[in-house]
């Protein structure tokens, strides 16, 4: 240990990968210094009570930077994720321009040198998202980009999808899913259903959602490349996916916290905050997501974090953009609503999306002498009320406003540096 530790998280329950234990932390120098029962240091941050959990990890952050910094930057952004308990974010190509180069890989990269959260970025599939023409990866790829989405849009093309999963299976990166198709959904604006028949709205049908989910399951088969569903929402996307695990084929899955939380009756309201794509689905679909997350088959929850102007949002339902924040309650999300155990839950917002990322060397790593100390200290116990304007986010469209949940985050931890402090950034 070293002879002046920087602090000690006292009091705590740690939860990580290996299990659980009562025990104090002693970070210095950024990394874990000592786990065990009745240590000290210089300072002392009270984790009593609390859970002591290695960093969060969101796999689908938007940070609409460069190009809409009007909605969110990287960095209130990133604040936001911190005071969510995350310590790493990926950020979603779909900005203006688009993450399709190194140029613009750089410059995100570069805008979250000094962001509270380590901040990585995924670039896209196609050139401008446009799906027509790859995208240069190889060079994104050099940068340390790990993952590769043409996010908010799904790669409509069979044969370039295919093209991309072989090229990516060559780079050894991963291919991330919007699985939407276009021809099925184009126009509609909530799930096509009961639902969407009463209110008049235009509907996506489950389907759109399920054949793509279909088609890349096969093309895994075909050329072995690593694919990441993202934000499966539909009962038989979430049972393709189990059969596809089942099979030892090379494909994981996310969920979001609205798609476990929330159905299609909630448009009833005409309130453009319940739209997000895919869209909310019946009370079916969502069982069917909490039983994926259940049984594994669901590896990795993801916040889609999608921030918009006030504006923007204010539009009729079928003209406002669709997305939702989700940085500061998608942990108190899971908390309150899944009958998850603890090493579950934790798991599949920390190391599990970690490995997804690629980013599991410094990020998800267990609490133990000699790791890095990328933390976050959780009060299971405590309630609180959700209140948008209060966010970090510089948006406000937050479905869940006036909800009351269990469980925040009290410390968030960087390189051990506390960047989160009895619920307050610190920078």
């Amino acid at each position: 240990m070293s002879d002046h530790p920087t602090f000690v998280l006292k009091g705590g329950r740690v939860v990580d990968a290996r299990g659980e234990r009562l025990a104090d932390v002693v970070v210095a120098d950024g990394v874990v210094r000592a786990v065990g029962v009745d240590l000290s240091a210089d300072r002392v941050l009270d984790a009593s009570g609390c859970i002591v959990a290695p960093g969060l990890v969101d796999v689908h952050t938007h940070l609409r930077e460069p190009g809409r910094e009007e909605a969110e930057t990287v960095e209130t952004g990133a604040r936001g994720a911190a005071l969510g308990g995350y310590t790493a974010i990926l950020a979603m190509p779909n900005t203006t321009p688009a993450i399709d180069s190194a140029a613009v890989v750089n410059q995100v990269l570069e805008l979250g040198r000094t962001a509270p959260c380590d901040v990585y970025t995924s670039g896209a599939i196609t050139v401008d998202r446009a799906g027509e023409q790859l995208a240069p990866m190889a060079e994104m790829a050099a940068l340390g980009v790990r993952v590769f989405t043409d996010d908010g849009a799904g790669v409509q093309d069979n044969r370039l999808m295919r093209r991309a999963m072989e090229y990516a299976t060559g780079l050894g990166v991963t291919l991330a899913q919007h699985c939407e198709d276009d021809a099925l959904c184009g126009g509609g604006h909530m799930h096509e259903g009961e639902w969407s028949a009463r209110l008049g709205i235009a509907g996506q049908p489950a389907e759109a959602e399920e054949l793509m989910v279909m088609r890349d399951i096969a093309l895994a088969r075909l050329t072995g490349c690593r694919i990441h569903f993202q934000h499966l929402s539909t009962a038989r996307s979430v049972a393709m996916v189990r059969d596809a695990v089942a099979a030892g084929l090379p494909v994981t899955a996310e969920a979001t916290p609205h798609h476990f939380t929330l159905t299609h009756a909630e448009c009833a309201s005409y309130d453009p905050v319940f739209k997000v794509n895919p869209p909310l689905r019946t009370e079916a679909d969502v069982a069917a997501v909490r039983a994926g997350l259940t049984d594994g088959t669901i590896t990795a929850i993801a916040t889609d974090h999608a921030p918009h102007t006030p504006e923007s949002k204010e539009l009729p339902f079928d003209q406002a953009p669709p997305g939702m924040l989700g940085l500061e309650t998608a942990l108190a999300l899971a908390l309150t609503e899944l009958a998850l155990p603890l090493p579950v839950l934790l798991g599949a917002m920390s190391w599990n999306p970690a490995k997804v990322a690629g980013v599991d060397d410094v990020h998800g790593r267990p609490v133990a002498e000699g790791e890095p100390a990328n933390l976050c200290v959780i009060d299971p116990e405590i309630t609180w009320t959700v209140r948008a304007d209060a966010m970090a986010s510089r948006s406000r469209n937050s479905p869940y406003e006036g909800r009351e949940l269990k469980g925040r985050v009290r410390h968030t931890i960087l390189a051990g540096e506390p960047v989160v402090i009895a619920g307050e950034p610190q920078r």
